[in-house]
């Protein structure tokens, strides 16, 4: 037997809440994406050239990783979407009333 209980409505307005979420670490990811690539080295010796590169790998690294976890968030509220007009649908059909069949006259 379960307990739990979900409405379209409260299903709707996650996966709406879960939308703006991704839309604002969307947002700090394009805000980070200025400073932390292309890192000039701060001199011209070696050391601080292979300080930028990693810097500029770890960035590189970081903007993949945020693109597969956007991806990753941008099915899982789609599923949350699909889910609620399931759940909607699904409510509405079990509301309605089934006739029994019909007796056919025997003649």
């Amino acid at each position: 037997m379960s307990f739990v209980q979900a409405t379209p409505e409260f299903v709707a307005a996650a996966a709406t809440d879960l939308a703006r979420i991704g839309s604002t670490i969307s947002s700090a990811n394009t805000a980070a994406l200025g400073p932390t690539s292309g890192v000039l080295a701060p001199g011209a010796d070696e050391v601080s050239a292979s300080i930028a590169a990693l810097f500029d790998a770890h960035s590189q690294v970081y903007q993949a990783l945020s693109a597969q976890a956007a991806a990753f968030h941008s099915q899982f509220v789609q599923l949350m979407n699909g889910g609620a007009l399931q759940y909607a649908v699904t409510g509405r059909v079990s509301g309605l009333r089934v006739s029994p069949p019909r007796r056919r006259r025997e003649r």
